[in-house]
């Protein structure tokens, strides 16, 4: 099966370090596409629950797809989030076609988009929410795992799958976070800054919709997660698409490796890499 050829990719919330991270299939939907842009919208090392007694082969083997795509000439932008916020001391490092950076604004088609992971917006990274977060961070991954037992169990006797994971962070965003709230914040402020499209990750909630007041609309995006939705944000054909991916197709699929290095040209894409630090 040939790569898909897509200008623009956005990923968020792949938890590598973690065991209920999807690196595994991460890798596979990396290795069917090529993009002239890949942009990791935060939690793409999970810093809060990793631990060096685990990072196995296939979470070492995402990352080194991510690199192919930079030596084919894609360009790579990580924006940092609450749990690889570590990595917000070098905001702003640039080496080569790699940008790491706390937010961006990028223009499209002649259409501004600002690109964020999203955590600034909720009160859950912050003083003693920090802590709670944390610690339902870790709940969330053992329940994953449970589930993932479930699931195995359920699939040899030729049941349907189950996320009773997926049904508590449903509950933990519809109490802590608030869903809608939080759109409706950052579309607001997106529409006061004059952008046409607002994206972001954290809320693993796989999203596209419009959001219009009295000043304006904005398309409003989320990416989603690589734990249990698998969802991406895809712009090709002038349009962004919402990608999910299917473990039946991608199984029976062998990645093609050899494949012509595509062209980054910013005459289609124009960069405006700056962290962009008075639209916090």
């Amino acid at each position: 099966m040939d790569k898909r050829l897509v200008e623009v990719v956005v990923v968020s919330d792949l938890h590598l370090g973690t065991y209920a991270s999807r690196a595994k299939e991460f890798a596979a939907y990396l290795k069917s596409i090529e993009p002239r842009l890949l942009i990791l919208n935060g939690d793409i090392i999970d810093g809060w629950q990793f631990s060096k007694r685990y990072f196995p082969q296939h979470h070492i083997a995402a990352i080194k797809e991510i690199f192919s795509l930079l030596s084919k000439g894609a360009r790579v932008i990580y924006i940092t989030g609450n749990h690889d916020e570590i990595l917000r001391r070098y905001s702003d490092l640039e080496l080569g076609s790699f940008l790491l950076t706390d937010k961006i604004a990028i223009e499209i088609n002649g259409k501004k988009t600002w690109i964020f992971h999203g955590d600034v917006f909720d009160h859950t990274t912050t003083n003693q929410a920090k802590f709670w977060g944390k610690l339902g961070s870790n709940g969330y991954a053992i329940l994953l795992g449970f589930n993932k037992i479930i699931n195995g169990i359920f699939h040899l006797f030729g049941k349907e799958k189950v996320s009773l994971s997926k049904s508590v962070m449903a509950q933990f965003n519809k109490r802590f976070i608030k869903i809608d709230a939080y759109e409706k914040k950052i579309a607001e402020i997106a529409i006061e800054k004059k952008f046409d499209t607002v994206i972001c990750g954290h809320i693993h909630q796989p999203q596209k919709r419009i959001f219009s007041n009295e000043k304006g609309s904005v398309a409003y995006l989320n990416s989603g997660d690589w734990l249990e939705n698998m969802t991406s944000l895809e712009y090709y054909d002038n349009e962004w698409h919402l990608y999910t991916y299917d473990e039946k197709i991608m199984k029976t699929v062998k990645s093609v490796r050899t494949k012509p290095q595509p062209v980054v040209t910013t005459n289609e894409i124009a960069f405006y890499l700056h962290s962009l630090s008075s639209l916090r």
